[in-house]
């Protein structure tokens, strides 16, 4: 995932002329006719295939924000501090939205996935049901940024959840979050149906 994830931030920002581009797809295309033909649809290690469901410590591989083994992540690292998510990502060049900055439906996702980390820390398991953003200041390519998710509060089956996003000291985004818990055996029924 990780020479994916390079071949794409390349091919994002290249000036290779025709005839490489050619030979680069050509040899990719070898290479995933090849790949093609080994057994597929693993087991997506989410929140409901996990051995620990219901905590934030599941198995998020797939992730495509968090998931080291997708290609399409950035990816973000994240831990969880006294009850808090803090969570870091360098978004390279093929996230740009505004000029060096980082789109914004690349940020919302960021902050789905640290929120619903931070809410699952309640022990229960939940989906979104609304996320608001609030954007601040343009989030800068190529540099640490840093997202931070709490829990607010809890009420019945709804879960109240706050982050932000900051480069350096400068206030990029805001985000707030209602999740409504899910029964975990119907986690395990949507996963079945996949």
């Amino acid at each position: 995932a990780a020479a994916v994830r390079e071949t794409i931030a390349l091919l994002a920002d290249t000036e290779a002329g025709e005839a490489a581009l050619y030979e680069a797809a050509t040899a990719l295309e070898t290479y995933n006719a090849r790949l093609g033909q080994a057994p597929r649809h693993r087991g997506l290690w989410g929140y409901a295939e996990s051995s620990n469901a219901g905590t934030p410590t599941g198995m998020f591989d797939s992730s495509p924000i968090i998931g080291a083994a997708n290609p399409l992540s950035p990816p973000l690292s994240a831990r969880i501090i006294d009850g808090r998510v803090e969570a870091t990502a360098t978004f390279g060049t093929p996230y740009e939205g505004p000029p060096a900055s980082v789109h914004g439906g690349m940020i919302a996702a960021a902050f789905d996935e640290v929120l619903g980390m931070a809410q699952s820390t309640t022990g229960a398991g939940g989906m979104t049901g609304t996320l608001t953003i609030k954007y601040r200041n343009p989030t800068p390519l190529h540099r640490e940024v840093r997202f931070v998710g709490w829990v607010e509060r809890v009420e019945g089956r709804k879960i109240f959840a706050r982050g932000t996003l900051h480069a350096g000291e400068i206030l990029c985004a805001e985000a707030d979050a209602i999740f409504i818990t899910v029964d975990f055996s119907r986690m395990q029924e949507m996963a079945r149906n996949r």
